[in-house]
């Protein structure tokens, strides 16, 4: 963190607000959640090509075989959390589908165990059942409601998975590309995934209403560049988990401008779900922390010892 002027706790929290606008411009927009993703990361692919081919191309000589894999991987994870999470929002309101889309922490949890073989200890468990206990009593309180939000709940869901492996497998190639070369590598990827996805599924890609054109490069500048990109940047200097726990505060920025401007009712059953799954994947992060400090401790008594590890 010494290495970088700019405070990397207030670019995150910049793109945290950005990011909270995602739902919203989603919301009153009529296309489809295919065309919507990939006009989102077109414009995007678009605003940042100057920059790209007079700075950055060269460094594309740079990327190994596996920083394609894992790009691609990103790529494709990327393409499908809008899929899912846009959707989503045709079915539930923002309240609930930005609340369980930003349960990140707990996939990223069960993946480093799954992969990393990472340890769990009894209170990261514990605070991960709270968090789930959370989301339960949202998907109840939708259930109520109708089978449809329900359903959005789900779709919720999985988006918040895939965007978990997007970060995890980004984290890796970020800590050697610059910020530029490695969004615009994995937004070019997640376009033309959308691209072959929309057109499969006989989505047009226009004419739209003069008022979605307006929505699309809104969802370019503000999420995706102003959010998006600038947690990308922010994956050099903190970890996957602390992006996680920041974007946590997304359903709290969206579930206003959603009351705000959209008259959107926020229900008892989310709030209280919503405040218990913060609870929970806050004592989740702050016991990981514990956890990584503790295993740094003895890591480093074992280098002062000279014993192998």
């Amino acid at each position: 963190m010494s290495d970088t002027k700019v405070n990397p706790y207030l670019i995150l929290a910049i793109g945290v607000i950005s990011v909270s606008t995602s739902a919203i411009l989603v919301k009153v927009s009529s296309a489809p959640a295919g065309i919507l993703a990939f006009y989102r990361l077109f414009f995007t692919i678009l605003l940042m090509t100057p920059v790209f081919f007079l700075k950055y191309v060269r460094e594309l000589k740079l990327i190994t075989l596996r920083d394609w894999a894992f790009s691609i991987i990103a790529g494709i994870f990327l393409a499908f959390h809008f899929i899912l999470w846009f959707e989503s929002l045709n079915y539930t309101s923002v309240a609930s589908s930005t609340v369980l889309v930003t349960l990140q922490p707990l996939f990223a949890f069960i993946g480093a165990y799954l992969f990393f073989q990472e340890k769990l200890t009894g209170k990261a468990v514990i605070s991960a059942l709270l968090a789930v206990a959370g989301s339960f009593i949202i998907s109840w309180g939708d259930f109520r409601i109708s089978g449809e939000a329900l359903w959005g709940d789900i779709l919720a869901l999985l988006a918040c998975a895939l965007v978990t492996g997007y970060l995890l497998f980004g984290q890796t190639i970020r800590k050697r590309l610059s910020l530029i070369t490695y969004t615009y590598l994995v937004y070019t990827i997640s376009a033309i995934v959308l691209l072959f996805y929309a057109l499969s599924r006989g989505e047009s890609l226009g004419p739209y209403p003069r008022e979605d054109w307006l929505y699309f490069l809104l969802l370019a500048i503000v999420p995706t560049l102003l959010g998006h990109t600038l947690f990308n940047w922010s994956l050099k200097w903190l970890s996957t988990s602390t992006i996680s726990m920041a974007i946590l505060f997304e359903p709290i920025g969206a579930s206003l401008l959603a009351y705000w401007l959209l008259a959107e009712k926020i229900l008892l059953t989310q709030v209280v779900g919503g405040l218990i799954i913060i609870l929970g994947v806050t004592l989740f992060l702050i016991e990981e922390r514990k956890v990584k400090k503790m295993v740094q401790q003895v890591n480093e008594v074992k280098n002062n010892e000279g014993v192998p590890y």
